[in-house]
């Protein structure tokens, strides 16, 4: 896969060099190209912002150099194949595991991280016109606002480049993720062990080391269950009935949930004490 970013500050990317990434970028299995933005610049102060049209604070990146940065980068498509252009905003769709997924399987991306109040929006418009909608994708890694897009490049690219083959040692280790498809899809991954099995007088579960495989992948779905409930509620109630069977909906009864109509599951409402 190929990744190329275009940033007005190309050393935060540095991490990218480092870990699972920059093994990965090591062995040829990823090809990341950083590009600074203000080198599409023609003045002397190398200006990429300017300020809003209609008024309002904060400054808007200028259409100018993210059209010649991102000409630039597309035209160095050896193949004559088109990238996937990947926005990073706090307006944009929710990034998950399916996105991830999505993405890994696109064999280029560019990232267009933003600063200040965002890029000129005729350049979202001009390459999703030039790519195809389906090639543009504007995504939000959560319902805050950081600085710049930068953080969100690392996120999703760390996300992305550990489903590709062969980046993670063990190939089986993404598939118990928490939002992974399978099983546990729409559950949080539960808790995890290792050795030694005591520590500071705790030990680990029994189940873990009774070597009963059956037992323990039931005691890791209902710890999901559990954990999903406590921290992410709002999963339990969109979980399909379907993948639910008997023992799943016992223990999110046991956990306080009901069983509504349509087969899905809502919060029990304790009774009031008159």
């Amino acid at each position: 896969m190929r990744l190329d970013v275009v940033t007005i500050f190309p050393e935060y990317l540095e991490p990218l060099n480092v870990s699972l990434v920059g093994k990965a970028r090591a062995r040829g299995q990823l090809d990341v190209r950083v590009h600074d933005l203000r080198e599409w610049t023609h003045d002397r102060h190398n200006t990429v912002d300017d300020s809003p049209y209609g008024g309002g604070p904060g400054m808007v990146m200028k259409p100018e150099p993210w059209g010649e940065a991102l000409d630039s980068v597309i035209e160095s498509g050896t193949d004559g194949s088109k990238p996937t252009l990947v926005v990073p905003t706090p307006s944009g769709r929710p990034f998950t595991q399916q996105l991830a997924v999505e993405l890994s399987e696109r064999p280029w991306l560019v990232f267009a991280p933003a600063r200040y109040e965002g890029i000129d929006r005729r350049v979202i418009d001009e390459y999703a016109d030039r790519l195809g909608e389906d090639a543009v994708h504007e995504v939000s890694i959560g319902d805050y606002v950081l600085a710049g897009g930068e953080a969100a490049v690392l996120v999703i690219t760390e996300a992305v480049a550990r489903l590709l083959p062969g980046v993670l040692g063990n190939a089986e280790s993404h598939r118990d993720d928490s939002f992974a498809p399978g099983p546990m899809a729409d559950l949080l991954e539960g808790p995890v062990y290792t050795k030694p099995p005591q520590w500071r007088e705790r030990g680990i579960p029994d189940v873990l080391i009774s070597g009963h495989h059956g037992k323990v992948a039931r005691w890791r779905r209902d710890e999901a269950f559990r954990r999903t409930t406590d921290n992410r509620p709002d999963l339990i109630e969109r979980c399909d009935p379907a993948a639910l069977d008997k023992h799943d909906r016992a223990i999110l009864a046991a956990l306080g949930w009901e069983e509504l109509p349509d087969g899905r599951f809502g919060r029990s409402v304790p009774a009031v004490e008159e």
